[in-house]
């Protein structure tokens, strides 16, 4: 009499919960994947946020000795080889004036 087109409610509740539980599994692995894509960008920049903060301090350092220029350019003017508004002006830029 009566024939049965389709699964029935039992299949199709077994359906949706094989969809549902796929769609949770890929998710999940798509949630993992991503935080260890960012983990990895945070630890990139904290290795790069640690070398220009190790590089400032070696440039801090490094800083020129300012009495020693100037000497050098006394010497310059002494010689002959600088004019006292050379002088001046270097001395200036030197010492940021």
């Amino acid at each position: 009499m009566f024939a049965r087109r389709g699964p029935g409610v039992v299949g199709v509740a077994a359906r949706t919960a094989v969809v549902a539980g796929t769609a949770t599994a890929v998710s999940g692995r798509v949630a993992r994947r991503q935080q260890t894509k960012y983990a990895e960008q945070d630890a990139q920049y904290v290795q790069q946020q640690a070398a220009a903060v190790e590089q400032g301090v070696e440039q801090a350092v490094a800083e020129p000795d300012y009495a020693a220029e100037l000497e050098k350019l006394a010497q310059l003017k002494a010689q002959g080889i600088l004019t006292d508004e050379e002088f001046e002006a270097k001395k200036k830029q030197i010492l940021g004036i």
